[in-house]
């Protein structure tokens, strides 16, 4: 499924020293986030902060001094359950959509790891109504905005050249309650200190369905520039285009 992505994604422009890097790292970086989850469950905001410097913090710090929430938009990137409670931990309490595994005795870990640093789960059926419950009372809220999507739940827009069907959920949702909508990513050079950076803020001025495509391509766009950047911590092992092109996981 990785070499999959890889092909449809960069063509030919990776040689297989490359690919296999690629491949190599997404399996430790899979294994690097379930050991952080095992962490968070212990860990506490001090030690948490000794690891993580922000980028562009000032940008969140305003938009919170007026009282207003934010729209975090992240994706499976690096490691995003650090990033995940940092943020909570470290600048704002947040909401997030909660998906239980395929085995259930698995889900307390993972609950009691991203509560511990003031993060409020919601079950992903439903959740929308959590979502917008929480920034109707100016609270924040995490969208992870790299997953397959469709026509019932996204629009479509360019993605490593290939139109692609993306969550539009942050746009509607910045529409409906004003909410400003920031890309959040977290990288590392070593596995010990890793960056935060926070993008400026997108502001939804009107709810049309082309303000709606807007914002969401300028997501998109962010999302695979740092992809095109650090093309190994992005979570290649999941079939991205699987509701527009599945015949490339075919075979």
């Amino acid at each position: 499924m990785i070499q999959q992505n890889l092909t449809f994604a960069f063509d030919q422009t990776l040689n297989s020293q490359e690919r296999q890097d690629i491949e190599r790292y997404c399996y430790r970086n899979l294994a690097l986030n379930i050991l952080q989850t095992m962490e968070n469950r212990r860990n506490n905001s001090e030690q948490i902060a000794s690891m993580v410097t922000f980028n562009n913090r000032e940008h969140v710090d305003a938009l919170l001094a007026q009282g207003k929430g934010i729209i975090f938009v992240s994706a499976h990137f690096g490691n995003w359950e650090l990033g995940g409670a940092a943020i909570s931990s470290l600048i704002t309490p947040v909401a997030s959509i909660y998906k239980g595994f395929k085995r259930s005795e698995f889900d307390p870990y993972l609950h009691e790891a991203r509560s511990r640093h003031r993060m409020e789960l919601a079950e992903k059926h439903g959740a929308l109504k959590h979502m917008a419950k929480t920034l109707k009372k100016n609270g924040s809220i995490l969208i992870m905005i790299d997953q397959a999507s469709n026509a019932k739940y996204g629009v479509k827009a360019d993605f490593f050249n290939h139109p692609t069907y993306h969550s539009s959920t942050a746009a509607h949702l910045a529409s409906k309650f004003h909410t400003p909508i920031v890309g959040v990513y977290i990288t590392t050079e070593d596995e010990e200190h890793y960056t935060i950076t926070f993008d400026n803020p997108i502001v939804l001025e009107n709810s049309d369905d082309t303000s709606i495509l807007e914002a969401t391509i300028q997501q998109v766009r962010t999302l695979e520039k740092l992809i095109q950047e650090h093309p190994k911590l992005w979570f290649w092992c999941h079939k991205r285009w699987k509701e527009e092109y599945k015949e490339i996981y075919e075979g």
